[in-house]
């Protein structure tokens, strides 16, 4: 079970680093970050096929083709887990090589949005506060760590429920 879950976790890890580096070197050469968000979960749900795929092999090559729904799921999470790793590695890396000044883009492209969406200058300044406050936050590494964290493991959780779901395969009675 350790070799599947390590090999398919550090496949899904290395996709998902390698498309955000990607996509951050692009940002950062172009200066054009529209559709970020969408380019960015949609490297995560890529990477995460390896989940599902991980809990498949582990079941067809290990279980003889027998899985429950409980060890589906946890070598699923175990999967997610490390490829949740790597993306915190690779934009921990990122961060501090190819984006130093992502916050600060981050938030002068946030607060061009609210203007452009008409939003009164006492949002607009009130969102400025909030956005300087986590800034001061974002510069702690462990702070850092956990919100990347955050950013694929609900997508990651997700897959994992799926897979779990879909791949569960109870001896016959």
């Amino acid at each position: 079970m350790k070799k599947v879950i390590l090999n398919y976790g550090l496949i899904s890890g290395a996709i998902a680093a390698a498309l955000m580096t990607g996509t951050a070197v692009y940002f950062s050469n172009s200066g054009n970050t529209s559709n970020g968000e969408l380019i960015g979960y949609t490297g995560i749900f890529l990477s995460m096929v390896f989940v599902f795929l991980g809990v498949k092999a582990y079941r067809d090559q290990e279980l003889g083709g027998v899985i429950s729904f409980g060890k589906a799921f946890q070598v699923g999470i175990l999967i997610s887990i490390i490829s949740c790793l790597c993306y915190v590695i690779a934009w921990m890396v990122v961060y501090e090589t190819i984006l130093p000044d992502f916050m600060d883009k981050f938030i002068s492209q946030s607060l061009e949005k609210m203007r452009e969406a008409g939003a009164t200058a006492e949002k607009i300044s009130q969102h400025a506060q909030e956005m300087e406050q986590f800034k001061v936050q974002y510069q702690n590494p462990l702070f850092r760590f956990a919100m990347s964290f955050l950013e694929p493991f609900p997508v990651a959780l997700l897959v994992t429920l799926v897979s779990a779901v879909i791949l569960r395969k109870n001896p016959a009675a």
